[in-house]
């Protein structure tokens, strides 16, 4: 299933790119449904920086979802590449619960629009096996699903759009100080 999420935030390209690779645990303060964002590894080569972070969820979940998805399954890992020079994130979750399960990948892209407004744009797909977990017999596993499925890329297209929520009032804050 594909999802798409676009923000524009009042910052430069430069700083609302630098901001979102180098500082992502910051923004766990406004971000409501993560507790904790974990840098684990960070390489980089020239403009092309390499990060590994693990995410540790909370939130609502939907009573469909909640017989599958329990609140402390909700820790994922992200593999992104960052390119300076395209001003792109190239990304793939893995998810702690359901690895063999659940593949999601995507591209953000940081867009000027003028010297002090970019626009990110979120692109991304989600597929979930089902059957692979072996927790529900085969007769629902098409059926819930999809159902966890559409919550799934619901969740990732929000949070998406969160963490860029929460960026601009970092920036915000960072200003002010």
């Amino acid at each position: 299933m594909r999802f798409e999420a676009d923000a524009v935030l009042r910052f430069d390209r430069e700083t609302a790119f630098a901001a979102w690779r180098d500082e992502l645990p910051a923004l766990c303060a406004y971000l409501p449904n993560v507790q904790r964002i974990e840098v684990v590894e960070r390489e980089q080569e020239g403009p092309i920086v390499r990060l590994v972070n693990v995410w540790t969820g909370g939130g609502e979940i939907p009573a469909a979802v909640r017989s599958i998805l329990r609140p402390e399954m909700l820790q994922w890992t992200d593999h992104a590449t960052w390119d300076a020079e395209r001003y792109e994130c190239d990304w793939t979750i893995r998810s702690h619960a359901f690895p063999e399960a659940v593949r999601a990948r995507g591209l953000n892209r940081f867009i000027s629009l003028a010297p002090d407004r970019t626009r990110l744009e979120i692109r991304g797909e989600i597929e979930i096996d089902l059957p692979a977990t072996r927790l529900v017999p085969g007769v629902l596993a098409a059926t819930l699903g999809r159902t966890v499925e559409q919550f799934l890329a619901r969740q990732i297209a929000a949070n998406v759009t969160s963490v860029s929520t929460a960026l601009a009032r970092h920036l915000e804050h960072r200003e002010r100080d």
